[in-house]
């Protein structure tokens, strides 16, 4: 007679941990493939800006990069945006951080990475999608060896 209540409490308390112990397993898996993600884009726009700072590629060359991201994770697509900020250490002071934010669509799961970049960047405001069949990086070197980086579609 004393432990029907407890079979019974048992009933409800086992499924209810086991959703709540699940749900953190999802979430931890759908994290961890953000921010995988979040670090091959700014790993290829990196490669990008390294690629057109050096002084032998001639000005107005444009490079686009397609990379090799899923275009979803478990089912939902994500975006991202990036902001380009100066350093305020005195030893990297001729350099300037891309800072990259992807955010998982309808979960709110979000995952962030930043790239140390040269003084002659700029970042042209886009947004990145990865369900789109183009999404893409594109990078302009220009006449004043300013190079321009971007998501493009």
């Amino acid at each position: 007679m004393i432990m029907i209540p407890v079979l019974i409490l048992q009933i409800f308390l086992f499924p209810w941990e086991t959703s709540v112990i699940m749900n953190v397993w999802v979430n931890s898996r759908q994290s961890l493939a953000l921010q995988d993600a979040t670090s091959q884009l700014g790993s290829a726009l990196q490669q990008l800006y390294l690629s057109l700072n050096h002084p032998t590629i001639p000005i107005n060359t444009v490079l686009t990069d397609l990379p090799s991201l899923p275009k979803f994770i478990e089912n939902h697509f994500y975006v991202g945006n990036a902001t380009l900020k100066s350093v305020s250490d005195p030893v990297l002071s001729s350099s300037r951080v891309l800072e990259i934010t992807m955010r998982l669509a309808t979960t709110g799961i979000t995952a962030t990475t930043s790239v140390i970049l040269g003084s002659n960047v700029s970042w042209q405001e886009s947004t990145f999608k990865s369900n789109s069949t183009n999404a893409c990086i594109i990078a302009t070197k220009f006449s004043n060896q300013t190079i321009n980086l971007r998501f493009g579609e």
